[in-house]
């Protein structure tokens, strides 16, 4: 899970829609959504999910305010929504920089076949702890199907994981003289928000001391 800005101000149509109880995916919401989120599920971060929930952060339990508030719309896929549900209500807001949600929240996956993923909480906080759990759930399954559907997920962070891997290896493989702008350029790409798991590319860099020292400006 990493940051993003929430523009703003919200669509306009949500307040009409909230007045007569109709729909908050109205207007431009759907691609405001998209756009704002990098059209990434802000849980699991997978890229351009085959399934798109608009997703109440806060479930609005038929609470008009909540349902239709745009702070409260994030951009979701199936597997994440159905997992979250209405179980989550204290975690990390991702559209809080002051969160700073990719520090409080270390998440890896060593680049092995059928490994689980590790997700370690840097402080104690009810929130973090929260999120952390959700998390853990998400990569990692809960029920038979969800095991299955989590599999799927880690299976594609781990292709990503090693198109990364492999660029890094590119960067120190290149010889001093010789101009290195193209590899780095996609590095700082798979380190953008806008990349698929970015958090767990982040922090393969964070935990090796040479690549912080080299790659650490572009977190």
């Amino acid at each position: 899970m990493i940051n993003f800005g929430k523009s703003q101000p919200a669509p306009s149509c949500l307040e009409s829609e909230k007045e007569k109880d109709g729909d908050y995916k109205c207007g431009d919401v759907l691609e405001r959504l998209k756009s704002d989120f990098r059209n990434k599920c802000y849980i699991c971060e997978s890229k351009a999910p085959a399934t798109i929930n608009v997703e109440h952060f806060v479930a609005h339990r038929n609470d008009k305010e909540l349902k239709f508030d745009w702070d409260n719309l994030f951009w979701s896929c199936g597997h994440c929504n159905n997992t979250k549900l209405a179980k989550y209500d204290n975690l990390l807001d991702c559209t809080d920089s002051s969160t700073e949600v990719d520090k409080r929240l270390i998440i890896r996956l060593n680049p092995w076949p059928k490994e689980l993923v590790v997700i370690v909480a840097t402080d104690d906080d009810a929130k973090t702890r929260e999120t952390q759990q959700l998390l853990h759930e998400v990569y990692n399954g809960t029920t038979s199907l969800k095991c299955i559907e989590s599999a799927n997920l880690r299976d594609e962070m781990l292709k990503e994981i090693r198109k990364f891997q492999t660029l890094v290896l590119q960067w120190f493989d290149i010889e001093p003289h010789h101009d290195k702008g193209e590899v780095l350029a996609s590095i700082r790409g798979h380190l953008s928000n806008s990349s698929a798991f970015t958090a767990v590319k982040r922090w393969i860099i964070r935990d090796h001391e040479k690549l912080f020292e080299v790659f650490g400006q572009y977190i």
